[in-house]
């Protein structure tokens, strides 16, 4: 199960000083009924932090513009827009909810409370500034060709109208510290394009605007809509069970302990543990596997999932915002603040960017007719197509977009990956290192071989040592244990049994001593020389050997082994044709890491503790940039040092919260596709760049050339961006 720090309640909250803890929360109620009321919760900086939805965000640009107008309001350390997840956080040294509140409805955007219900909008009123231009725009068309000067006039009308609104968010920008957003651009070249007496075309621009727009905004869902269906999953309520009642309660009331029931195709409300004997549950909303799980009792089943057949009961393990949906929701919000390193660098080029654009623009506007007698309507055209060529849309959505996408495929396959930067490091990988036991083997050890005397048969060797071992916690005897379970033995009956510490385990059994040891820890008279080759030739293809004695003499041998993952071998299989190299680090004996090492195909390090693997991942890290797969606390700090840590879905809370990537599936076979992926995503954000700078630099020319006008000059942003975007979406349709 994924977890991380506890996860935000959405709830009313009172300002008051937390802790300068990490990972903790804290609601109480709101003292204010005025003012939205936002979450706090604890961070590392000195101030609190508060937290909002916001709404009417189309593309990343506009998290940007929501980050910029909040900056501009006086105590605020920090700011955080989550652009996935709509949500909006600030650090601040004081109260000033109201104040950001204010800012950024001054930016033309709209807060609310994460427990406030979104806002309902109808499709018509979203593209009714859009139908009304398009109706406009052939009204005009229609008297131009019948009447030039009401066709002149109709064109201004139009103009005016699509105009109004863009002016107007260009202004609010203006205000909030955005002052080369791309309204104002549009702004400026419609405005001057109605004064040089370019009517058709002012509002031509602002209608291919507007297309855009809702184009970027089409994007943006799309990329949404997994984070959205995820959010869904949980239900509203729970069916608590208390003193033999039931009742309906919220989920912020369920607790840890609490009882609850969940009927045939409902989903779980919160992390449970099972109590009905064994049900099957539909887990694909979470891990991508399409085929239902069958969980016995006491085993733990994630929120999200639904009962496939059966009421059941559970009890609740998770507390309120902490459960396997939340924590995953976490691990996307994360994923939002770890840009890749590109897309920083296209944020900060497009910074100078678009003010170099409009110097040039403007240059080119007024340096041809002052210096050379050139006419000014000529150059002032020339001077609005180039600032409309000139706008970063295309460029700044070409990074995001590809990211967003990417990381929204992987997700929908049960691999979480934290970011852009986890993702652009992924795609650099050649080398993986795996850990052992838990990631490459199921961790659960099985009987695979037994061997015996003559004076007795397999099935009674199995019930004797099964008889001994009963009562132990020791997966070795457990293994034992289930054995004879599944063969449906009847165990004999044993009494006095004791833990050897560093031999095994005896029992006494009709008046006679059972051991069950190591055959290192034998006498050694109990084993003969036809008995050690055999041992050894078990050791030798990585078992783990027990012998077992009665009154001294050797009954038999048992051989268990942690066997591989059904999917271990594929996987090596579709790394090596990626060109990725695999290599095991364990802290297992060389014998047994060599067995499963020659099964896979692959290298080996063995005997290796936690410090022993970290010197391991430097050392081939150093050589190529390599990743570490892991589950257990060991793993962490090997995952630590590696280019890129990932974790499986069934490891520890710090395996986890190390990595950089999660499988949340547990399929090693998705490693491949992690990787290949990544690589498709970077080739997507290169095509991208090219796709943005190449248009512009084609209309650049053939503008300053007199080839193409504002009618072109716009398409090239427009359709720059929608072609950026398109080609972003195709990574979601990857298989």
């Amino acid at each position: 199960m994924l977890n991380s720090p506890k996860s935000p309640q959405f709830a009313k909250a009172k300002l008051s000083p937390l802790p300068a803890k990490a990972g903790s929360c804290r609601s109480n109620d709101c003292c204010r009924d005025d003012v939205l009321t936002p979450e706090t919760e604890s961070i590392p900086d000195t101030g609190e932090r508060y937290s909002w939805l916001i709404d009417g965000m189309d593309c990343a640009a506009c998290a940007r513009k929501v980050e910029n107008a909040v900056k501009q309001v006086a105590d605020v350390q920090r700011v955080q827009v989550l652009f996935t997840t709509q949500k909006l956080l600030v650090t601040a040294s004081n109260d000033i909810r109201l104040d950001v509140e204010k800012a950024v409805k001054a930016a033309g955007y709209n807060l609310r409370s994460s427990t406030a219900p979104a806002p309902k909008t109808s499709s018509l009123s979203e593209n009714l500034p859009l139908i009304l231009l398009i109706i406009m725009m052939a009204l005009s068309w229609g008297l131009e060709q019948f009447n030039h000067p009401f066709g002149n006039l109709a064109f201004i009308a139009t103009t005016l109208v699509g105009l109004w609104p863009i002016a107007r968010q260009a202004v609010r920008l203006m205000r909030s510290g955005n002052w080369f957003a791309i309204e104002t651009l549009m702004s400026v070249a419609a405005i001057g394009a109605l004064f040089i007496g370019a009517t058709a075309e002012a509002a031509m621009v602002l209608l291919l605007f507007l297309i855009g727009e809702r184009l970027e905004s089409y994007a943006a869902n799309r990329a949404r809509r997994s984070v959205s269906a995820l959010m869904a999953l949980k239900p509203e309520v729970a069916t608590r069970i208390r003193n033999g009642e039931r009742e309906s309660i919220a989920l912020s009331d369920l607790r840890p302990g609490d009882v609850i029931e969940v009927a045939a195709g409902g989903r779980l409300p919160a992390d449970g543990r099972l109590l009905t004997p064994f049900a099957s549950f539909d887990e694909s909303a979470l891990t991508g596997e399409s085929i239902p799980v069958e969980r016995q009792q006491d085993e733990k089943v994630p929120a999200g999932s639904t009962s496939v057949d059966r009421l059941v009961q559970l009890e609740v393990i998770s507390e309120p915002g902490d459960s396997a949906i939340d924590r995953i929701l976490r691990l996307i919000e994360e994923a939002d603040e770890r840009r890749a390193p590109i897309e920083r660098f296209i944020d900060r080029f497009s910074q100078i960017y678009t003010p170099i654009i409009m110097a040039i623009a403007l240059l080119a506007a007024v340096v041809p007719p002052l210096l050379f007698g050139q006419s000014w309507s000529e150059w002032i055209y020339k001077g609005l197509a180039l600032l409309l060529i000139g706008c970063p849309c295309a460029l700044v959505i070409s990074t995001p977009a590809a990211i967003t996408s990417g990381l929204a495929a992987a997700a929908r396959r049960g691999a979480l990956i934290k970011g852009g930067a986890a993702l652009e490091r992924l795609g650099k990988i050649q080398h993986i290192a795996f850990d052992k036991t838990g990631t490459l083997t199921a961790g659960k050890p099985q009987v695979t071989a037994i061997e015996f005397n003559n004076e007795l048969n397999e099935n009674a060797l199995l019930a004797l040592a099964a008889a001994a071992e009963i009562g132990s916690s020791h997966p070795l005897a457990q293994a034992i244990v289930r054995e004879a379970q599944t063969r449906e033995l009847t165990l004999p009956t044993t009494s006095a049994h004791r833990a050897l510490a560093g031999i095994g385990v005896e029992a006494t059994i009709n008046d006679e001593t059972l051991l069950l040891s190591a055959p290192g820890k034998l006498a050694d008279n109990v084993l003969d020389a036809t008995w050690q080759q055999r041992i050894t030739k078990l050791e030798a293809e990585g078992q783990t050997v027990i012998a077992v004695v009665l009154q001294g003499q050797l009954l038999g041998v048992i051989a268990l082994r942690d066997t591989l993952r059904s999917d271990a071998k594929m996987a090596v299989v579709a790394l090596k044709n990626i060109g990725v190299q695999s290599v095991m680090l364990t802290g297992d004996n060389p014998r047994a890491a060599a067995a499963i090492a020659q099964e896979l195909g692959m290298d080996y390090r063995a005997s290796l503790l936690p410090g022993d693997k970290v010197n391991a991942v430097n050392e081939l890290n150093a050589g190529a940039p390599l990743a570490m797969v892991g589950d257990g606390i060991n793993d962490a700090p090997a995952m630590k040092a590696a280019t890129i840590g990932i974790a499986m879905g069934s490891g520890t809370d710090v395996a986890l919260e190390t990595a950089d990537a999660a499988l949340t599936h547990n399929r090693l076979t998705e490693l491949a596709s992690m990787i290949g992926l990544a690589r498709a995503t970077h080739n997507n954000i290169r095509q991208n760049i090219t796709i943005a700078l190449g248009l512009k630099g084609i209309f650049l020319i053939t503008t300053l050339l007199g080839i193409t006008g504002l009618w072109l000059a716009v398409l090239a942003d427009s359709g720059a961006t929608a072609l950026v975007t398109a080609n972003a979406l195709r990574l979601l349709k990857r298989e």
